[in-house]
């Protein structure tokens, strides 16, 4: 038997994490639907709530068998060392940096990020004390730089920014991250690791919203967290209390002096106290669909890369499609950065401006028939929306602008059909708002 650190993206897309039931000897992962499990003696329920036993189960919001089994597939894809998974994409991003972030702390943030991220930094965050800054040249580090101040404490950003495919310098971003002595979050939604794998290039830890391409079915909301374990949180002890003071309950010691030699500690706290505490975990039935979802995940996105380009190809040549953004596209002004860092493709994501404005968008979408008008991405099906009108609306135009959201815009996200439907689709929507250009 091969040794599973060896094993290839393919294999341990269908077994890291998992093995036959000791039980039932039931193949498939089952689905372990209960709230609680049961100790051996109380010296044992002691052990789990002194941490001393990192084992066995104890209560399903913090860890649950059929979820672990989806976080350490997920590490092991990601290359990461400890994975959390959660109840949503919007939780893993919200938890990650509440793991390390208190009132008083600032955060640096791409720009070209999904908008609901921007709302949670830019008011939920601010309500709480912790301030952000956008940063416009993602790709400049100077840019970065230039924002760091004594109290920052994380720069945030998307390896392919949603909805335009801005894919960022991961490496010179984590660079200057590093010598601020701050960490780089990473989130890798749209790219997944079979196109990218941020902590090969600098990036500290990883944060998924599952719900997108790694489930793939449009039927389970999720997301997870991944630790790269490679910042040192213990160079400047002042900045992360909440790592080096003990937490109630939880031993003597903090979780960096306890848990860093395991590469455990952010993972750790992440899971005991802010996920504990907070209450976002994820259902049984979720983790046992995006274990479905992993198994096909590489065959998926081959498929999907395959179609987006036949799509951009197609809008590319058509005379009312005034401008297309796709991670890969050799126009982008981030061109050679995706050469470096996705040779496999830009992904799934699809935008595109046209000829009549906000109208013409507006009523492009209406006009579709076979793509799904709702706000998702990465499901096997291919869907479209509005930005302007919907997912970025909360956004002022200025805001907007900065992202490069046209009022126009219209994203798409290339689902695993025949190409040649979707094109087709994508014409006959085209003639229907012809007269609004």
């Amino acid at each position: 038997m091969t040794d599973a650190a060896d094993w290839r993206f393919d294999t341990a897309q269908v077994h890291a994490g998992a093995r036959p039931d000791p039980t039932t000897h039931a193949r498939a992962t089952p689905i372990y639907a209960t709230t609680s499990f049961t100790y051996d003696s109380a010296d044992a329920a002691a052990a789990s709530f002194l941490l001393d036993d990192l084992e066995n189960y104890a209560y399903s919001r913090m860890s649950n068998p059929t979820t672990t089994v989806v976080e350490q597939r997920i590490a092991r894809l990601e290359g990461g060392v400890a994975a959390v998974a959660t109840a949503s994409g919007q939780a893993a991003t919200a938890l990650a940096l509440l793991n390390i972030l208190r009132t008083g702390d600032h955060v640096i943030v791409s720009n070209q990020v999904y908008g609901g991220t921007t709302n949670l930094l830019l008011r939920r965050f601010a309500e709480l004390g912790i301030a952000t800054s956008l940063v416009s040249e993602i790709n400049d580090p100077e840019a970065w730089r230039a924002l760091v101040r004594p109290e920052t404490r994380v720069f945030f950003a998307e390896s392919i920014g949603n909805p335009t495919g801005a894919v960022l310098d991961i490496r010179a971003i984590a660079d200057v991250a590093h010598q601020a002595g701050v960490p780089l979050i990473i989130d890798n939604t749209l790219a997944t690791p079979y196109l990218l794998r941020p902590l090969e290039h600098g990036a500290d830890i990883v944060v998924h919203s599952t719900t997108k391409f790694l489930a793939g079915h449009g039927t389970a909301i999720g997301g997870i967290i991944v630790d790269g374990a490679t910042f040192d949180f213990g160079a400047e002890p002042e900045k992360w209390p909440g790592l080096h003071v003990p937490d109630v309950g939880h031993g003597d010691v903090g979780y960096w002096e306890r848990f860093s030699p395991l590469g455990l500690a952010y993972a750790l706290r992440l899971r005991t106290t802010v996920l504990r505490d907070y209450g976002p975990a994820p259902s049984p039935f979720n983790s046992f669909l995006l274990i479905q979802g992993l198994e096909t995940l590489s065959l998926r996105i081959r498929q999907h890369v395959a179609n987006a380009r036949a799509v951009v190809a197609h809008l590319d040549a058509h005379p009312q499609v005034t401008r297309v953004h796709y991670a890969s596209h050799p126009d982008a002004p981030w061109a050679d950065v995706a050469a470096r860092y996705l040779p496999e493709g830009g992904g799934a994501i699809v935008s595109f401006e046209i000829a009549g404005g906000f109208a013409a968008g507006a009523a492009f979408v209406d006009a579709l028939e076979l793509f799904s008008h709702l706000a998702n991405i990465g499901d096997v099906r291919s869907l479209v929306i509005h930005p302007a009108s919907t997912t970025n609306s909360g956004l002022s135009e200025e805001q907007r602008a900065a992202a490069s959201v046209d009022p126009s815009l219209v994203r798409l996200s290339i689902g695993i059909e025949d190409p040649r439907d979707l094109i087709a689709d994508l014409d006959q929507a085209l003639r229907a708002v012809a007269h609004l250009a």
